[in-house]
């Protein structure tokens, strides 16, 4: 009613104060010097959330779809082979955007609730003896099963085939809120979005490109325009943008930056990762299971609960919002009836959690689901009173 309840939805996220006042700026001139003061340092500064010192970062005005679009068009062309695996629903669209720009798709079926199969892989990656496939996609958090992946495993099957395909990795749902390592761990494209861990209203896709990736694009022969990163590359050298670039959200990414490392990246995972294991116990106190096949791909951004035999979790996601108006993750895809979600990242503390576990108890309450109301809430409690907030903490 008064527009207070938190959202518990993987994405968009919660909107701190600071940042909604960091994007209501007025109109200023983006050809001017003091627009160039303020992108330049932010582009520098997103490369610390990546984790890359060669990458070069790029924003477009688009959802982290727009950015697999632009990872696609911009190093590959059409009849080339990708390989990627499908085990939830952003996975199928990557697959479904790359049939539609006239790739060779070969897909991996994988059991929803699974990740990457780096095994497979490696195993199709070493038969490819003419090395005709020219990139690997992961997801490296699939929001629809909450399935977090081993994206170092991946590259180690890479090269442990000896297989020079790029590595592009949807990382829309886990940059700046769980650990990612572009150079480490050898990403030629990264890809994210404003909305999640960044905190921020939809609308800026973010992403980081290996120089092996850059080198691609003189080759590439996929149909670009509006998401040229040479243009971009180019125009960003001297602080421009080669169109009208979104200066709100470049202002609030700004601010955003600033909040992300003054809380400190490691203490951010460990704020994450913490929220996501009191909702964890919370399910189990309810007598419920993950969609995530085991607990070292359980993601700390969302977790995905499989509701009971015979009930409807969309039924369950319609009740919470029409009758408590808090919105939580409906089931997508293979997940739809069977799976309710809770995303747990971004602007979030154990309180807000908490107060979302009682709410999602109410509803499975109403809808007489057999648990026991506190349950949950309980779990999460005892969890929260026992743990430090912070990853200095814990180490003090």
């Amino acid at each position: 009613m008064f527009g207070l309840n938190p959202v518990f939805i993987p994405g968009p996220t919660n909107i701190p104060d600071r940042l909604r006042h960091a994007m209501n700026v007025q109109t200023i001139d983006h050809r001017a010097p003091d627009f160039v003061e303020v992108f330049t340092p932010v582009l520098r500064d997103l490369k610390k959330v990546f984790r890359t010192r060669d990458g070069q970062t790029f924003i477009f005005a688009a959802s982290g779809t727009g950015g697999w679009e632009a990872a696609i068009t911009n190093t590959l062309s059409p009849g080339d082979k990708v390989l990627i695996a499908r085990y939830g629903m952003f996975s199928h669209r990557w697959i479904d955007m790359c049939q539609r720009h006239g790739l060779d798709v070969q897909v991996i079926e994988c059991e929803w609730g699974a990740g990457a199969p780096a095994d497979r892989f490696a195993e199709i990656l070493a038969a490819d003896k003419r090395r005709e496939i020219r990139a690997v996609l992961v997801t490296h958090n699939e929001t629809a099963t909450g399935v977090l992946s081993d994206i170092a495993a991946v590259r180690k099957a890479m090269n442990g085939a000896g297989h020079p395909a790029m590595l592009f990795v949807d990382c829309v749902s886990s940059l700046a809120s769980m650990d990612f390592r572009m150079d480490e761990w050898e990403v030629d494209i990264a890809i994210s979005g404003s909305q999640k861990g960044f905190m921020l209203a939809a609308g800026a896709a973010l992403l980081a490109v290996s120089p092996k990736a850059m080198a691609a694009m003189e080759e590439a022969r996929a149909h670009r325009c509006y998401f040229d990163m040479r243009e971009m590359a180019a125009a960003n050298a001297s602080g421009g943008f080669p169109y009208t670039p979104p200066l709100n959200l470049i202002f609030g990414l700004r601010e955003s930056l600033d909040m992300l490392l003054e809380e400190g990246l490691d203490n951010v995972y460990a704020r994450h990762r913490r929220l996501a294991e009191g909702v964890r116990r919370a399910v189990a106190a309810w007598g419920m299971e993950l969609v995530a096949k085991s607990p070292d791909l359980y993601s700390d951004s969302v977790s995905a609960i499989l509701v009971p035999e015979g009930f409807d979790s969309n039924a369950l996601t319609d009740h919470a919002y029409e009758k408590y108006h808090v919105s939580f993750g409906i089931g997508l895809g293979e997940m739809a009836g069977k799976a309710f979600r809770i995303g747990h990242l971004g602007a979030l503390t154990d309180v807000m959690v908490l107060s979302g576990l009682a709410t999602a108890e109410m509803a499975m309450k109403d809808l007489s689901y057999p648990i026991e109301l506190g349950s949950g809430v309980a779990a999460a409690q005892e969890y929260y009173r026992n743990t430090p907030a912070t990853a200095t903490a814990k180490a003090a």
